[in-house]
This record gives C-alpha cells, structure tokens and sequence, in this order.
C-alpha cells in the first residue's frame, strides 16, 4: 500500500499543486475541516481585526495547508538537491563555531510553513548530526513508513519519549547535535508546562527544549521559516541564548514565545491555527467530550466545560 504511496508521489510537483489547487476549497467550504477551531482561534489571537480579514486568514490558511499536504508527498520522494533549493538557509553558520567546540544545539521552531523540508535535510544541510525530536504517529505502520523517508538523508527521528537516552548517549561520546524541536504544540500535563503570556493569553507551552538544555548546557537558537512565493522557503537562525544556565528559570521559552507571536503577526496564514492550542487551564484540561478534568489537591474530579473554553 505504501509502495503505491511512493509511486504517487513521483508524480511531478506541478501536479500536486494542482490538486492542492482543487482541494482547499472542497475541505474548507464542504467538509469544513476544524473551521471552527481555526475561526475561534483566529479570533482569540486577533480581537481587534475584522471580521472580513480574519476570514481572508482563514482562506489562506486553507490553501496553504493543501500546499503542505502536497509538498509533504513530494518530499517522500525528492532529493537532497530539490529540497536544498527550495529551502534556503539563512544564517547557519552561527552553529559551525559550536560544532568545532565539541557542543551540542537545541533548534527551537514551530509548525510554521514547511517543517518536513527541514527534517529529511537538516543531516545534510549542517555539521552537526541532525535529529528531529517528535510525537510517533497513531498508526505505527504508516509511522514507520514516513519515519523511514524523513531519514534516508541522515537525519535521525527520535520519539520524545526516548530522547533522555539519545541525549544521554551523544552526550556520552561527545558527539555534536543539533535538536530539532517544534515546541509550538499544546502540552498534555499543565501542570508540567511553562506558562507564559502568548498573544495576550496565559498559554501552556511544551518545557522539554530548555530543561534539556540547562542539563546540557546547549546554546538555544530559534529557526523561523519564511515563504518566499509557492513552494519557496527561507529558513533564518537566530540565537537566543549560548548559555540557558545564567538566565533566569522559564527565560528560554519566554523568549521563543516572543519570537514566535512575532513571526505569526507577520503573516498569521501560515502557522497550525487548525491545532487546539488553548484546550489547557491552569486547573486542567478540556476533553474531547467536552468536560473539564479538575485537579484538585491531586485528586481528579469532572466537571461540566465552561462555555468560555474552546471545544
């Protein structure tokens, strides 16, 4: 079935767009896939735009995702060299003195553009060994199948859960990495996230990036991508901090917060608005039958969803 998959993908590009062409407005105006999600998000992050240009986001942010989607079955396929030249990098050169001092790095990004290009290239594209740190796929067939495209140029792909022992090991041998981490995603413990002011709300964000640096004493850089035109994308690095452990407990995801509200606000089409990003309080967490589970002293109880709270 995968190998049918594969064939499909050789297909050439153009005609992929073309089917990205055909099938946004099918999944945004008649399947209306997760509108409300993104429309309550949209409206959450932008109170103050009209309504009239939120839904222009709306539009371009369903054309853009048909794209990723048909970018995504290209890069099962393309070559280190089609990748490198649709996606230029800007300003890796900051991690070469690194690399020579022996030390490892932490990327910090976000589900912004096109993320797939920079994990099945980023082995190729930087002297550090590249490893992509991400949550496994549901399906484990299909899991192993994407796992296994996304590194056949050397990028090694790491489940969170198991990065502790990849750490530990390159650690060990004093091997340079470089950490691909999209810490944009809502974190599934509230009570195990950073929380912090993110487009003027209290948000929950994933905290794994810099404690392992702190432990590792790794500089932390944040990668933003930028679209040039369709299927063209400019990656810029920019350090926010070569030692984690003088700032201040919370001041790395502070900072990578900050950037990426920035980012988003220059062109707010491209980022994941399909994503629940807010389904975390401080006291618990929306389920999906829309009950609140209350943590109280350690003990958890149900309680009936605030209307307040995203569904």
């Amino acid at each position: 079935m995968y190998k049918l998959f594969l064939l499909f993908a050789y297909l050439p590009l153009w005609f992929h767009y073309t089917l990205s062409t055909l099938l946004w407005p099918v999944v945004y105006y008649v399947v209306r896939y997760r509108v409300k999600v993104v429309r309550a998000n949209l409206e959450r992050c932008f109170p103050d735009r009209p309504k009239r240009e939120l839904r222009r986001i709306e539009r371009q942010y369903y054309r853009h995702m048909a794209d990723l989607l048909a970018e995504g079955i290209f890069n099962l396929r393309a070559t280190l060299r089609q990748v490198s030249h649709r996606y230029h990098f800007e300003g890796a050169e900051l991690l070469e003195p690194y690399y020579r001092q022996n030390r490892s790095v932490v990327l910090m990004s976000a589900h912004y553009n096109n993320w797939e290009y920079m994990i099945t290239s980023l082995d190729q594209r930087i002297s550090h060994h590249g490893i992509g740190v991400g949550k496994p796929l549901d399906n484990k067939s299909f899991g192993r199948f994407i796992t296994a495209r996304r590194a056949r140029y050397g990028t090694e792909i790491v489940d969170q859960t198991d990065v502790r022992q990849a750490m530990a090991y390159y650690d060990k041998w004093h091997i340079p990495v470089a950490y691909m981490m999209l810490s944009d995603q809502s974190p599934s413990n509230p009570h195990k996230s950073l929380w912090t002011s993110f487009f003027g709300q209290d948000t929950a964000f994933l905290f794994g990036a810099e404690h392992f640096a702190r432990k590792y004493d790794m500089p932390v850089f944040f990668y933003d991508v930028a679209k040039v035109r369709r299927g063209r994308y400019n990656v810029h690095f920019q350090l926010l901090t070569e030692h984690p452990n003088e700032l201040p407990e919370g001041d790395i995801t502070r900072r990578y917060a900050q950037h990426l509200e920035q980012v988003i606000r220059e062109a707010p089409q491209y980022w994941l608005w399909s994503h629940r990003r807010w389904k975390l309080t401080h006291e618990g967490k929306i389920l999906k039958d829309g009950t609140l589970k209350i943590i109280n002293n350690g003990r958890k109880t149900d309680a009936s969803s605030d209307t307040n709270h995203e569904k």
